[in-house]
């Protein structure tokens, strides 16, 4: 969530800036602004609420000049979206501009301090509290005031900093929230993503938690909290700018969606075992997998529901207790964690905050700690260790709403059953192999999945204007259909619901009326009479339904619901994965007949870098 982006070098940082902005918006924001200094020394602001095309219009009739600034796009949190509590935010001179993402969990206190010596604040951000503070502080040396400034701030941030008294400087500081640095002869960069820096280097450094940095023409100088200078190794992004653009297709997540076969082959490659029985990608011994007594995948969101998938998977085919848990509740109920416990931590980004600071809790604790992740060098993959991750070989995610990422995480957490339930003596050798190479035929079946993407228009041409959804599934299907619920939610803006089947008499049926719209999903062979029940039980309330069905249950569900959409058959494991792409694009079409912005929906961010 929120955008940010640094520039200190010979060129026009304008435009450096808005591009970069433009790479970011993808993360959800709500006004946009840009900081520079002029060739005076003197720094200049223009922001605007709304859309980086707001910021763009009032830059054409009133420009910035200059080599040295930084940018951002807002997304709320303390504060309504206005022109006044965009970023950046200026000290009472202006002589001092701060962008920042994240939360100043102190911002009252300070704010209270800042006022009482006579300062005086024009928003309602935390944000302005850091300007002023930085103001109160300074001592003609912006290093030395940084550094006593982050030692009083609590909470999370990303700091990008101009001083008029130093205009030949940018700098910056980071804790719990990211911060990229690119590395350029003669110039730098900065921002909180890589696709920002992305057309200007591949060569990176990864702030870490407490530590500042000064960039200016001559490099890049990085500092820990106690001022001691400190040696970054650079990392090599390996992938290249078109990988985040939409190659022809109309929005990143219909994009993205059609790019998950070959994210499922990426995934599943690096983990096919050299000999039968070995797993080399799996960062436990056969002794510590045979000791655990428990497993608690944690995660928020679409990874969430990817964990819940797991827990299915891993308890059917190892025989194993897992807990999945909403990273948000899980810190704060006071868990129960040993040493003979596996938590694995999700997240797409490896940067959400609620799941960082719950694996921090479950290391404490002593638990053994992996991770599942989609991004290389992320804070999450440090914290662990490239060693403890499972990589999602899912390629840049662009889109708000989670595809691709979602998939290959509900891959992985396959990939960790089937490990488990052989080295636990679950699973037959013969068992365990034929499970993997029905692993390894899901690209190929996902590809034909892609097909229905016709069949889901003419549906949602005539449903998109329903009020409320319901999504209906048991055992995996049920999971399924959580995160289904999720992304209609999300992009279309459509009330849904997820339930599972049984659940219905309890409760949800009163809701049901005549043209309700339901949508099943029927993949698990031992569980489909039991479904059908619960769908007579809703056809009987007169509402509409539609089957995401395998093949091969065809003959028995197709006089049972109203429309039929049909995929591959691939096992009860494995068929959940195929029945995902009909339902994101269910959620596609459904935003696209709608006039919804599908790539960036109202008030969501891609990464949730704030509790």
């Amino acid at each position: 969530m929120c955008g940010i982006v640094g520039y200190i070098g010979p060129r026009d940082a304008s435009p450096i800036l808005l591009e970069g902005l433009d790479r970011l918006s993808y993360r959800g924001y709500d006004s946009a602004g840009l900081a520079i200094v002029d060739e005076q020394g003197k720094i200049n602001v223009r922001k605007a609420k709304g859309r980086l095309e707001n910021l763009k219009n009032l830059l054409s009739d009133s420009p910035l000049a200059g080599h040295t600034g930084i940018g951002h796009t807002r997304w709320a949190t303390h504060g309504e979206p206005s022109d006044l509590n965009a970023h950046p935010h200026t000290d009472v001179k202006g002589g001092i501009a701060v962008v920042h993402n994240g939360i100043i969990e102190n911002h009252e206190s300070l704010r209270h301090y800042l006022e009482g010596i006579g300062l005086e604040f024009v928003s309602q951000t935390d944000t302005e509290v850091v300007a002023h503070l930085l103001h109160h502080l300074y001592d003609g040396n912006m290093k030395s005031t940084l550094l006593k400034a982050i030692g009083m701030l609590e909470g999370s941030y990303a700091l990008a900093i101009l001083c008029d008294q130093e205009p030949g400087r940018l700098y910056c500081a980071r804790n719990d929230s990211p911060l990229v640095i690119g590395a350029m002869d003669g110039e730098a960069i900065l921002a909180s993503d890589i696709p920002a820096l992305l057309s200007h280097t591949r060569d990176v450094i990864f702030l870490e938690d407490k530590e500042i940095a000064v960039l200016d023409t001559q490099g890049i100088s990085i500092y820990d909290m106690y001022g001691n200078h400190k040696e970054h190794a650079i990392f090599h992004v390996d992938w290249d700018l078109s990988s985040a653009e939409r190659g022809g297709y109309a929005h990143y997540m219909l994009k993205e969606i059609h790019e998950q076969p070959t994210a499922l082959q990426s995934t599943f490659t690096p983990r096919q075992s050299p000999a039968p029985g070995e797993y080399p990608w799996l960062p436990l011994t056969r002794e510590e997998v045979r000791s655990l007594r428990k497993i608690s995948i944690v995660a928020c969101g679409t990874a969430y529901h990817a964990g819940v998938f797991g827990k299915y998977a891993i308890e059917k085919l190892a025989r194993l207790p897992v807990e999945a848990d909403i990273a948000s509740e899980y810190r704060y109920r006071e868990p129960i964690i040993g040493p003979d416990e596996l938590f694995i931590a999700v997240s797409q980004s490896g940067e959400t905050a609620d799941t960082l600071a719950a694996l921090r809790e479950a290391k404490r604790c002593g638990a053994r700690v992996i991770a599942v992740c989609n991004v290389v060098g992320s804070t999450i993959t440090r914290e662990v260790g490239d060693a403890n991750t499972l990589y999602t070989y899912a390629g840049p995610e662009i889109a708000v709403a989670s595809t691709k990422a979602y998939m290959t995480q509900v891959e992985i957490m396959l990939l960790v059953a089937i490990a488990l339930g052989d080295l636990r003596g679950n699973l037959s050798r013969e068992e365990a192999d034929a499970l993997l190479a029905d692993l390894g035929r899901l690209p190929s079946l996902a590809q034909q999945v892609l097909s229905t993407e016709e069949l889901l228009q003419r549906i949602a041409s005539t449903a998109s204007q329903k009020k409320h959804v319901f999504f209906v599934g048991r055992g995996m299907d049920y999971a399924l259909s959580l995160e289904a619920a999720l992304k209609l939610k999300e992009v279309s803006y459509i009330f849904s619901e997820a339930y599972a089947a049984g659940e219905l008499k309890h409760g949800p049926i009163a809701l049901l009326q005549e043209n309700r719209l339901v949508v099943a999903t029927l993949t698990q062979r031992p569980l489909l009479e039991k479904v059908l029940s619960n769908l007579r039980e809703v056809k009987a309330r007169g509402a509409r339904v539609i089957a995401v069905c395998r093949e091969d249950l065809l003959e028995r569900v197709q006089n049972q619901v109203d429309e039929i959409i049909p995929i591959p058959t691939a096992g009860d494991l494995f068929t959940p994965l195929l029945a995902v792409i009909p339902l994101q694009l269910f959620a596609y079409c459904m935003a696209v007949a709608r006039g919804c912005d599908v790539d960036k929906p109202r008030n969501l961010a891609k990464s949730v870098t704030v509790e």
